[in-house]
């Protein structure tokens, strides 16, 4: 029998500060991108209007990973979080289990993480606006990460009291209208991606737009033709072509693999990034398995604190 650690969302979130968290995924998407952490697609088992659970596996560092998560969009009305799950971590070499983590704060870190990462990467270096389209936890993160950066950000939501509320948390602005927020220098969108948030011919020269909600078949917060008029960059080609916002476009044949470039190949330093101060850009984030054990090796240096568990 052996204790194991056990780190509630609380102790996830002291672990693993914003900053931390975006240096933690730049150097899981460009170890992914040199296939020295792998991953296998995730498995989607679908229980379309409630929810969908999620099994993403992935070995990197010296460690294995899965995470069991299972968001569940309709949960708030109930008082219940949106996301909940767990993150299994075990040791490479030997199949020991090593720690277990809350999976909704290691998503919202992740996510947070990757949307800003991409908005500092591919955005125009003069970007004088950033917003966060959504005040739900992921959204929360997002906004937190940007002012953590040093940013000031602005937040909406179909919901004014959520947004009230997520800015007074996190010391940001209210939008005054959800178009103000939409256009935006940098744009973050985090919804339920049930409904398209940028119809062909909305966006705008120069605009980057990082896509968090679209992460699951049948979700879309970009029109198909829109997405395709833009430089657009993903995570990982195999989820976003089959459950992300590139699905749409790639099943219309407006995009293929050779037009989308991943973000780990632009900061590997491998491909270009934004080509002019009026590209627009994109960034169609699925959420990966390399982001989660990312986050979850970096809270491992935490443990100290944590409720141990005996196996």
């Amino acid at each position: 029998m052996s204790a194991v650690p056990v780190l509630d969302a609380e102790a996830v979130l002291r672990a693993v500060s914003p900053g931390v968290a975006v240096e933690a995924v730049r150097d899981a998407f460009v170890a992914h991108y040199r296939g020295e952490w792998t991953m296998p697609p995730k498995v989607y088992v679908t229980n379309y209007p409630a929810g969908d659970f999620r099994a993403m596996p992935a070995l990197g560092g010296g460690h294995a990973l899965l995470q069991w998560v299972t968001p569940f969009p309709g949960n708030p009305a109930r008082g219940l979080p949106t996301v909940s799950g767990l993150v299994l971590v075990s040791n490479a070499e030997t199949g020991a289990l090593e720690a277990m983590l809350e999976a909704g704060a290691v998503t919202a870190l992740r996510t947070g993480a990757a949307a800003v990462l991409a908005a500092e990467t591919l955005g125009r270096p003069d970007a004088a606006s950033a917003s966060v389209i959504g005040a739900g936890v992921n959204g929360r993160a997002a906004a937190r990460t940007f002012v953590a950066r040093g940013r000031s950000v602005s937040i909406w939501d179909v919901d004014p009291a959520r947004a009230e509320a997520a800015a007074a948390e996190l010391g940001c602005e209210v939008a005054a209208s959800g178009a103000e927020a939409l256009g935006a220098d940098l744009v973050v969108t985090v919804t339920p991606g049930h409904e398209v948030l940028f119809e062909e011919g909305s966006l705008r020269a120069g605009q980057h737009v990082s896509l968090m909600g679209a992460d699951g078949p049948g979700k879309a917060e970009i029109a198909a033709a829109e997405l395709a008029r833009t430089h657009a960059f993903c995570d990982d080609w195999e989820q976003a072509s089959h459950g992300g916002e590139l699905a749409h476009a790639v099943a219309a044949g407006l995009l293929a693999e050779s037009d989308v470039t991943r973000i780990g190949a632009v900061l590997a330093g491998e491909a270009p990034g934004r080509g002019d101060a009026d590209e627009i850009t994109t960034f169609d984030s699925t959420g990966l398995a390399i982001q989660d054990l990312a986050i979850a090796v970096a809270a491992l240096g935490s443990v100290g604190d944590a409720q141990r568990v005996e196996l």
